[in-house]
């Protein structure tokens, strides 16, 4: 029901800000096919990079895994992302996605990891270029980027301080006294060296992934940033509209897209319409505004939960369908034992 009120409240939103800006004297914008299949593309392109990484990095730690089951876990992780706040669903799903295919654990938390870690690491180095390609943009815009770009390293900071923590607290013992006085004791403090001990084994596998298919995994992923970060501009100069600048098209989307992680509220609750607003209502001309917004989110957002559906919907169907077969046979073998 939250989920289901969040998205209410997003779509609202959007139909809102869309009327308010709408300029009376224009009639409607449409766009034509051709545009709508090159932004599919660019849109399912950007779903095969990212599967393409999570394939690679498993590739690099020498993990057996296909490239469909990669595909599948990227797309079911995009749905669980939206349904959940702060995307706190994006592993869980994937690593549904991942069990039922048959992988271990231990292989699973690998592969997460891993696509984590590129993902910070691909994110700063767009971040560090977008900075020098529009480094005349504006001191707001180059804010917007060097923040992001901070948030990807404060990320690659907490792993690296969870490394050290876990050499030294990641195995049995007593919590230190530090840990006594935030009331780790007991269960909970176990809990904290489980977790530590997991990050360990995990950054433990990162270092001996293998470095050329490493190196392909973080194109991988950089190219699927800049796909996405493509749309907007897209969508702006398919609408007719040659003469807007391409900095706020490029730099606002990547704030507000990887932004969005610390929203409470799942698919954003409206927010993330209200900051396109804010932040480009000055640089998208009125008359393409709404329409701008509205297909942004569709290729950006609503087209990989339709497709993240799609893929957690048949791993789930799959689970009950295994659960009724063995439920089925616990039955059968205990009839025959009764009589």
């Amino acid at each position: 029901m939250f989920a289901i009120v969040s998205f209410v409240a997003a779509i609202g939103v959007s139909l809102y800000i869309v009327i308010s800006s709408w300029p009376r004297q224009h009639a409607a914008v449409s766009m034509d096919l051709g545009p709508h299949l090159m932004l599919l593309g660019i849109a399912l392109s950007e779903l095969l990079a990212r599967g393409a990484k999570v394939w690679l990095s498993a590739i690099a730690m020498r993990i057996p895994m296909s490239y469909r089951l990669a595909l599948r876990a990227s797309a079911g992780g995009d749905f669980g992302a939206a349904i959940t706040p702060n995307k706190s669903g994006a592993e869980p799903a994937r690593y549904l996605i991942m069990t039922e295919d048959g992988m271990r654990p231990a292989q699973i938390l690998l592969v997460i990891y891993a696509e984590l870690f590129l993902e910070m690491i691909s994110l700063a180095l767009v971040a560090v270029a977008l900075y020098f390609l529009f480094r005349n943009a504006g001191s707001t815009l180059i804010g917007v980027i060097s923040a992001v770009g901070l948030y990807s390293l404060f990320v690659l900071g907490t792993g690296a301080l969870g490394w050290i923590l876990s050499a030294k607290y990641g195995t049995t013992g007593p919590p230190p006294r530090w840990a006594r006085r935030l009331k780790l004791r007991g269960a909970r403090w176990r809990k904290v060296q489980r977790a530590l001990a997991t990050l360990r084994t995990a950054i433990s596998g990162i270092r001996h992934m293998r470095i050329g298919m490493t190196a392909v995994a973080l194109l991988a992923s950089i190219l699927h940033i800049g796909l996405r970060i493509a749309i907007l501009p897209a969508i702006v100069y398919s609408l007719g509209e040659k003469q807007v600048p391409l900095a706020p098209l490029v730099l606002w989307p990547v704030a507000l897209m990887w932004g969005s992680a610390v929203s409470p509220l799942p698919g954003g609750g409206g927010a993330i319409e209200v900051g396109f607003k804010a932040a480009l209502e000055h640089s998208i001309p009125a008359r393409i505004f709404g329409a701008a917004l509205i297909w942004w989110r569709f290729y950006t957002f609503y087209l990989f939960i339709l497709l993240g559906a799609l893929a957690a919907g048949g791993t789930v169907l799959r689970a009950l369908r295994d659960d009724d077969v063995s439920d089925s046979e616990t039955e059968e073998e205990i009839e025959p034992a009764t009589a």
